[in-house]
């Protein structure tokens, strides 16, 4: 009978592993290569030999100063020395398609992990934009009123100017006994 694998890794650790890269939410191969319980190297190969799985628009390989960005975070060589190999970047789909090229069990479960932190990421993303756009027109409103407001004082001012000026203005007319 086959061992469930169980992959429990924690949203907040992959989130930390998601990065912007050249407009793009895209995962480096060492980052992945942990998480799938392998040898970077090993994770290279694999894509090297099933090249033809990842289109520009799933991976691409990062510039020197893209590394040294992302390597900054992740202590892997000390300040000064060289990278030897250029990291690859993998987009959500380049993720999704690694689970199909490495095969374990492992790497389909910390794909589907992965996969669903993005889309947590994107839902997140949209809420906080829907929730924006409310706010600025709350604060069109607010504004419009502040707006109405003023005027309604300054129609009243206007009103006790009158009604004030109105009692030393002599009144003509008929006056009826009694009143």
């Amino acid at each position: 009978m086959k061992k469930e694998v169980m992959v429990t890794i924690p949203d907040e650790i992959i989130m930390n592993q998601i990065y912007y890269i050249r407009g793009q939410k895209v995962m480096v191969d060492r980052d992945l290569a942990n998480l799938y319980g392998v040898e970077t190297k090993r994770l290279k190969e694999q894509v090297k030999r099933n090249i033809e799985r990842f289109p520009k628009h799933y991976m691409f390989e990062m510039t020197v100063e893209e590394a040294e960005a992302s390597r900054s975070q992740n202590a892997t060589l000390k300040r000064g020395e060289n990278v030897k190999y250029l990291p690859l970047a993998f987009t959500e789909h380049g993720v999704m398609m690694l689970s199909n090229v490495l095969k374990s069990e492992r790497a389909v479960k910390v794909s589907m992990r992965i996969i669903d932190v993005f889309i947590l990421m994107r839902e997140t993303i949209s809420n906080n934009s829907e929730l924006r756009v409310e706010i600025e027109q709350i604060k069109k409103k607010l504004n419009n009123y502040g707006t109405n407001i003023e005027l309604v004082f300054q129609y009243l001012d206007e009103l006790l100017e009158k009604k004030e000026n109105s009692k030393d203005r002599k009144q003509i007319g008929y006056k009826i006994k009694g009143k």
